[in-house]
C-alpha cells in the first residue's frame, strides 16, 4: 500500500509530463488527479489505524541505493505515526488542489505540464516524509525545491515569475548547504545515516565536543543547528524567508500546495522527526524557540499592511510556521505537528478561496479593488469565513469547543507558557502575533466581502468589460503596486461570478477540516495520555509538559481569545465603521507604515550585502579574468598570433620562380651546414 501511495504520483507525473500536449489536457488531468485521489484514499486508513492504536511502525525496504565501505544507504519507506499524519496532509490537500486546478487553470493551454509538476511536487514530499535515512530525506528535500522552482516559474514568459523562481531556488540553496553539512557531520559522528539508529545513539553523545571552524563546540549543538539552518530555508524562517512572498508569482493552486502541504512544512517535520537529537542540546532548542518567535512576530506585522490578497495569506503562513517552530523549541513537538496538521486544512482553504475571489474578479489581486462580494460569491464568502474563524482561533476557552486553530494554536501558547524560560518570551510574542493575525485576517474579509464595491478602478475589470480578457498563457496573476491611489468606488457595470463547482467542492471539503480537525484529533496529538499512545516514541513527547499546559492559569487560556476579539474589533472599526482610520494611521505613523510595507527592508539589505557584491565580483571576473586574461591570452591570443604569422608567410608567396629558388637554396645551405656541424 505504501509503495502505491508514494509511486502513483510519480508515475502520473512521468506520463503527463512526457506525453504533454500529445497526451492531451483531459487525459493528463484525469490521470494525475485520479492518482492523487487513490493515494489519498489509501492514506486515510493508515492514519486511522494509528489513531486507533491498531498499527505499529514498520519499514518497507525497496533496494540498496549506495553501499561503500561503512556507508550504507538503503532505499526504504518508513511508516509510523508521524508519517501517517503527513501522508494524510499531503495527499488530501494535493488531491483537492489537483481537482481545484481543473477550474482555475481551465483556459491554460499548457495544462499537462502544470499537472505533471503538481504530481512531481507531491511525490517529492511523500519521499521526504517516508525516508528512513537522511540521504533519502535529502532526496525528497531537493525534490520539493526543484518542483517549487518549476511551479513558481510556471509562467516562464513573465520576467517576475522567473525572478521569483530563481530567488526561491537560490535562497533554499543557502539553507540546504546547512542541511548537507548537518548530514555530513551526523555521519561523521554516528557512522550511519539511518534515522532510527541515529536517534537511538543521540543521547549518548550529549556533552561531547567536536572540532568545527577551528574551535571545539558541543557536538549535538553543532549538528542540530546545521540541520536547523536547512529547516529555516525550507520553512521560510526569519533570515531565509525572503523567497516565500515572491512565490505568489506562481498560479494560486501552487501557492496552496506550497503553503499547506509541501515545502514549507518540510522543515517542521524534519525538526520533529529528529527531536531526540534536538533534545540533547538546550542551546539548539533555545535558538529554535527564538527564531520561531521572531519569525512569528515579523510576518504578522508585515501581513497587516499588505494589499495583495495572496501576500496577506503568504505572510500568515510564515507567521504560523513560527508558532510551529517555537513549539518545537520548548519541547512541545506534538503541538507543533498538530498545528501543522490543522494549518494545512485552513491555509489551503484560504488560498484556494483567494483563488476563487481572484477568478471572480478577473484575476485582480488587490483587495482595495474588491468590496461587497459576499452576495456575489456567497459560497466562497462562507468558506473563507470558516477558514478565517479557524486561523484566528475562535473558540470558547472554558467549554473547550472551537475551530481547528483554537485547539492547535492555543495548545502551542499554553505549552510555551508552561515551559518557562525562553518559552515565556515566545508566549508573549505569540499572543501579540495572535492579535495581529486576527486583525489582518478579518481585514482581508472586510475589504473583500463587505463595504462598498470598488471594482470600477481595477484595470483587470476594465479589460474584462472591454472583452480584452488577457487569458493567454501568462494567466497574469498580477499584483498591483502598493503605491496606487485609493480606488474609486462603484461596480463599473461588472458583475462577479461564483466559481464553478469543480473549484467550490474542494473549498467545502477543506472547510470541514477547518471546523472539525481540531476537535476530533486534539487528544491524540497533544493530550497528556492520548499523545503517548498515538506517537509511541516516534518523536520526543513530554507528557509532563503537556499536562502542565492543560493546567495553566485561567488568564493564559483566555489571553488568545481576548486578543482574537481585540483584533476583530480593530479591523471592524477600521474597515467597516470608520473607513478613514487606515489613511489617518498612515498619515500619523508614516515611518512605521513604510517600514512594514517594505518588509523590514530585508530585501534591500540583502541586495546591498549579497546581491550587488556578487554581481560586482561576477563582473570583475568576467571582464578582467575571462575576457581580459583567459580570452586575451587564450583563444583570442592564439588566433591573433596565427593571423600575424600568416601576414609574414604571405610575403614569401610572391609568385616568382626566382623567389622560390632562393628559398630552396637557403634551405639546402642550412641543411648542409647543419649536417657538417654534426
Amino acid at each position: 500500500m505504501i509503495q502505491l501511495i508514494v509511486l502513483l504520483p510519480l508515475l502520473a507525473a512521468a506520463i503527463a509530463g512526457l506525453g504533454n500536449k500529445a497526451l492531451g489536457k483531459l487525459p493528463a488531468k484525469i490521470l494525475t488527479t485520479g492518482a492523487l485521489f487513490i493515494s489519498c484514499a489509501l492514506s486515510w486508513p493508515i492514519f486511522i489505524s494509528f489513531l486507533t492504536g491498531s498499527a505499529e511502525a514498520h519499514v518497507t525496504p525497496l533496494f540498496t541505493w549506495i553501499q561503500s565501505g561503512s556507508f550504507d544507504a538503503q532505499w526504504a519507506l518508513r511508516v509510523d505515526a508521524m508519517t501517517a499524519v503527513m501522508l494524510v496532509v499531503i495527499t488530501s490537500v494535493s488531491s483537492l488542489v489537483h481537482l481545484y486546478s481543473w477550474g482555475y487553470m481551465d483556459e491554460e493551454p499548457d495544462q499537462p505540464r502544470f499537472f505533471a509538476y503538481l504530481s512531481l511536487f507531491t511525490f517529492a514530499m511523500l519521499m521526504l516524509v517516508t525516508a528512513n535515512n537522511l540521504l533519502q530525506m535529502f532526496f525528497g528535500w531537493e525534490g520539493v525545491g526543484l518542483a517549487s522552482y518549476l511551479l513558481i516559474g510556471f509562467w516562464f514568459r513573465k520576467p517576475s515569475a522567473n525572478a521569483a523562481a530563481i530567488k526561491a531556488f537560490v535562497v533554499n540553496r543557502v539553507g540546504d548547504l546547512g542541511f548537507m553539512m548537518g548530514i555530513f557531520g551526523t555521519y561523521l559522528v554516528f557512522n550511519t545515516i539511518s534515522i532510527p539508529e541515529i536517534l537511538e545513539m543521540a543521547p549518548s553523545m550529549a556533552g561531547s565536543t567536536i572540532g568545527f571552524l577551528g574551535h571545539r563546540f558541543d557536538t549535538m549543538t553543532v549538528l542540530c543547528l546545521l540541520l536547523f539552518v536547512g529547516a529555516m530555508g525550507k520553512s521560510a524562517q526569519l533570515g531565509l524567508h525572503t523567497w516565500l512572498p515572491d512565490a505568489m508569482e506562481g498560479p494560486t493552486p501552487v501557492s496552496a500546495l506550497i503553503h499547506a502541504a509541501t515545502m514549507v512544512t518540510a522543515g517542521v517535520f524534519m525538526v520533529c522527526r529528529l527531536s531526540p537529537m534536538f533534545e540533547t542540546s538546550q542551546t539548539a532548542l533555545t535558538v529554535v524557540t527564538y527564531v520561531g518567535a521572531a519569525t512569528c512576530l515579523f510576518a504578522a506585522t508585515v501581513g497587516t499592511v499588505q494589499t495583495d490578497i495572496k501576500r496577506v495569506i503568504a505572510y500568515s503562513t510564515c507567521s504560523q510556521l513560527g508558532y510551529m517552530f517555537f513549539a518545537a523549541g520548548v519541547g512541545a513537538y506534538g503541538a507543533a505537528m498538530f498545528h501543522l496538521f490543522t494549518h494545512a486544512f485552513f491555509k489551503a482553504l484560504l488560498f484556494l478561496g483567494a483563488g476563487s475571489v481572484i477568478h471572480a474578479m478577473h484575476h485582480e489581486q488587490d483587495m482595495r479593488y474588491y468590496g461587497a462580494l459576499r452576495k456575489e460569491i456567497p459560497i466562497t464568502f462562507w468558506t473563507m469565513t470558516l477558514g478565517t474563524l479557524a486561523i484566528t482561533g475562535v473558540g470558547l476557552p472554558l467549554i473547550g469547543v472551537g475551530f481547528a486553530g483554537f485547539y492547535s494554536k492555543d495548545g502551542i501558547l499554553e505549552a510555551a507558557y508552561a515551559a518557562g524560560g525562553a518559552g515565556t518570551g515566545a508566549f508573549l510574542v505569540g499572543i501579540f502575533a495572535a492579535l495581529l493575525t486576527s486583525f489582518y485576517s478579518w481585514r482581508l474579509v472586510f475589504l473583500t466581502f463587505f463595504g462598498k464595491a470598488r471594482w470600477a478602478a481595477s484595470e483587470h475589470i476594465q479589460h474584462a468589460l472591454h472583452d480584452a480578457h488577457g487569458h493567454d498563457d501568462h494567466h497574469d496573476d498580477h499584483a498591483h503596486d502598493d503605491n496606487h491611489h485609493a480606488p474609486a468606488t462603484g461596480t463599473g457595470g461588472y458583475h462577479p461570478h461564483e466559481s464553478p463547482w469543480v473549484m467550490l467542492v474542494p473549498l467545502i471539503v477543506l472547510s470541514l477540516g477547518a471546523v472539525f480537525a481540531g476537535f476530533l484529533f486534539h487528544d491524540q496529538f497533544i493530550g497528556a495520555e492520548g499523545g503517548i499512545e498515538f506517537w509511541k516514541g516516534v518523536l520526543s513527547f513530554d507528557s509532563h509538559l503537556m499536562h502542565a499546559a492543560h493546567e495553566v492559569p485561567t488568564w493564559v487560556k483566555f489571553a488568545p481569545f481576548t486578543v482574537m476579539l481585540t483584533g476583530l474589533l480593530i479591523a471592524w472599526l477600521a474597515y467597516i465603521k470608520n473607513t478613514d482610520w487606515p489613511q489617518r494611521f498612515v498619515a500619523t505613523f508614516t515611518g512605521l507604515y513604510t517600514f512594514l510595507l517594505n518588509k523590514w527592508y530585508f530585501d534591500e539589505l540583502y541586495n546591498v550585502l549579497f546581491v550587488k557584491p556578487a554581481f560586482a565580483i561576477g563582473r570583475f571576473f568576467w571582464k578582467f579574468g575571462d575576457v581580459g586574461f583567459i580570452d586575451r591570452f587564450g583563444p583570442n591570443g592564439l588566433a591573433a598570433l596565427v593571423v600575424q604569422g600568416n601576414k609574414v608567410t604571405r610575403r614569401l608567396q610572391s609568385g616568382y620562380l626566382y623567389t622560390y629558388a632562393l628559398v630552396m637554396l637557403i634551405g639546402l645551405a642550412a641543411a648542409a651546414t647543419w649536417a657538417m656541424t654534426r
